[in-house]
């Protein structure tokens, strides 16, 4: 009797609430190292407010590249063949440098997928080509590229550009400002670590999330520049103020200060003592 409650009840019970407990730590370890890396991943330092040129590599379907300002408004767009099956590279490195002097392009961010090596082959020559003032060459994670450029926000904020073409975009803001670039990607298609989706996804969203925002506030945000999803993980701010917040920039101009923020729809005083810290104001009245 006894054998048989251990062997039928009390062992498969026990074995059950190990694997569990056993389960449960290893997905805490996991999920710390995932965040870890989500950390670094954001808080990796930014190339700067220059004019860059992204290039979102591709063989048979041609490299789409995008030249941004140093704001990251998209200047100019094309999409060049200079891998097989094409072989048309004396035609690509025509269009680039065209592009590059026109906009004085000082960066170009190469996206790190497909025909990401025979890129930056080219993009050697071209440097060659070019000489000294040659723009300076650096390769760029594009993990979550395409969720972004396939997503709401990019479509709103490009609707009549190819999602091919909103990659290149968003490789090109990814190397001028990670941070604010990657906070637009939904954390867990980043490409924060193996096995991701093994694991409690509900936990992994959560920590991850905290991630994001931890960043947002320990950097800090510049008020005149944010994008509404950057502005959105600020302590005290949702997703409505912060388009009420570039609505009143947009119609009434740059912040001088950070009590104009009051004048905004529905920022209150409660709001404005929760995030006013972690907003910056550049070459205004106040830092």
């Amino acid at each position: 009797m006894i054998e048989e409650a251990w062997s039928k009840r009390l062992r498969p019970q026990l074995e059950t609430e190990l694997v569990k407990q056993m389960r449960e730590s290893a997905d805490a370890v996991a999920i710390d190292v995932f965040a870890k890396n989500l950390k670094d991943l954001l808080l990796a330092a930014p190339a700067g407010a220059k004019a860059t040129l992204g290039l979102d590599p591709g063989l048979r379907t041609g490299t789409k590249l995008a030249v941004v300002s140093a704001t990251g408004q998209l200047l100019a767009y094309d999409t060049i063949y200079p891998h097989a099956p094409h072989h048309k590279e004396a035609q690509a490195l025509d269009t680039l440098t065209r592009l590059i002097k026109k906009h004085d392009v000082e960066l170009i961010a190469i996206g790190n997928g497909t025909a990401s090596r025979e890129t930056q082959t080219l993009v050697s020559q071209l440097q060659t080509l070019i000489g000294q003032s040659a723009p300076t060459a650096v390769l760029v994670s594009e993990a979550g590229a395409s969720v972004y450029s396939a997503s709401a926000l990019a479509a709103a904020e490009f609707p009549d550009l190819d999602v091919s073409i909103r990659g290149a975009v968003s490789i090109a803001r990814r190397l001028q400002d990670p941070l604010a670039e990657l906070v637009k990607i939904d954390p867990q298609s980043i490409g924060v670590g193996q096995y991701q989706h093994d694991i409690d996804q509900k936990a992994l969203a959560s920590k991850l999330d905290d991630v994001v925002e931890d960043c947002v506030n320990y950097v800090g945000v510049d008020l005149n520049m944010a994008s509404e999803a950057l502005l959105s993980r600020v302590a005290g701010l949702n997703s409505t103020l912060a388009s009420n917040i570039v609505a009143w920039r947009n119609a009434s101009g740059r912040f001088e200060q950070r009590k104009q923020l009051l004048k905004v729809p529905r920022l209150g005083p409660k709001a404005f003592e929760q995030c006013a810290g972690f907003l910056r104001i550049r070459n205004g009245a106040e830092l």
